[in-house]
């Protein structure tokens, strides 16, 4: 699932490739994935792209929104049809490079400039919702959501985690309704930053260790965002290049076995909260009696 800094990495891009388009026609080629009336979005000019968590939201001149939530396997394909010029954003599977609309395409939209915005979705988890002013407040998606990283306080933050004292630190990160936007990749780079094993209960953290904790989480999530996101199986960006931070900065996820770069021990991999799960039991020592092994 693209997480918050590959969803904001793609907003940057179709903000400069498909902004301020008229939708000359919306075409839905699976119910499922396309909820609201499309006569809201047909004849509309895309006036913003703007983001909540790691839901897209595309503003129009009506007042409507279009909200995009990739989930596991959702991808944004915009097309030149002319020159067959093409950026993905998401997950691009090998449908990527096939004539658009491709096997695994559920919604598109033609502007009335010769290009189109591809929604893919191989799973079909995704959806595309549309909604006026009064339905987008109150979405209960957006409703549950909590503030984003940048948007706490220490303070919040603390206060926020201790209400789930008993669980792992790390599931309480990853619930959206206590801090948005937090998935494996930055739950695990957050807590290495931390020096905390993802494992221990949020209850046992220090106030200074809950503070590194969200200084971790702003720091890494910002690096990747300044990277252009972390690039997994099939991400690319909304230029189609690949995301680079996982090469450049992350220092434990998906590192297992390689060796750490603060202190020499080796990454080792177990799961936490039912996620694969990345630490340094030298740097992260400090809850690892909670590791628990097969």
């Amino acid at each position: 699932m693209p997480e918050l800094p590959e969803v904001e990495t793609i907003r940057r891009g179709l903000e400069k490739l498909a902004i301020k388009k008229t939708i000359r026609k919306v075409y839905v080629l699976c119910e499922k994935s396309l909820r609201g009336d499309t006569s809201h979005v047909e004849g509309q000019e895309i006036v913003e792209y703007d983001r909540r968590g790691k839901a897209l939201l595309v503003r129009l001149s009506n007042g409507y929104t279009m909200m995009i939530h990739l989930r596991m396997t959702g991808q944004l394909i915009f097309v030149d049809r002319e020159s067959d010029e093409r950026f993905a954003a998401g997950h691009p599977d090998g449908g990527f490079t096939e004539v658009m609309p491709g096997r695994h395409t559920r919604v598109y939209f033609e502007f009335t400039d010769g290009t189109n915005l591809y929604f893919n979705d191989q799973r079909k988890f995704g959806f595309v919702a549309i909604l006026n002013k009064e339905e987008l407040a109150a979405d209960k998606f957006l409703q549950k959501l909590g503030p984003e990283p940048w948007e706490m306080s220490k303070q919040n933050f603390w206060e926020r985690i201790q209400k789930h004292a008993k669980s792992p630190i790390k599931a309480v990160i990853l619930d959206q309704q206590v801090i948005a936007g937090v998935g494996n990749i930055y739950a695990d780079e957050g807590c290495f930053y931390a020096g905390i094993f993802p494992g221990v209960p949020a209850g046992e953290l220090s106030r200074e260790q809950s503070d590194l904790l969200l200084e971790g989480l702003c720091r890494v999530m910002q690096d990747s965002i300044d990277s252009g996101g972390s690039t997994m199986k099939d991400y690319v960006c909304a230029d189609g290049t690949k995301g680079s931070y996982l090469e450049k900065f992350a220092q434990v996820f998906r590192r297992d076995g390689d060796y750490c770069n603060n202190c020499g021990n080796k990454i080792l991999k177990t799961r936490v909260a039912g996620r694969g799960t990345h630490y340094c039991p030298h740097c992260q020592e400090f809850g690892t009696r909670y590791l628990k092994h097969d």
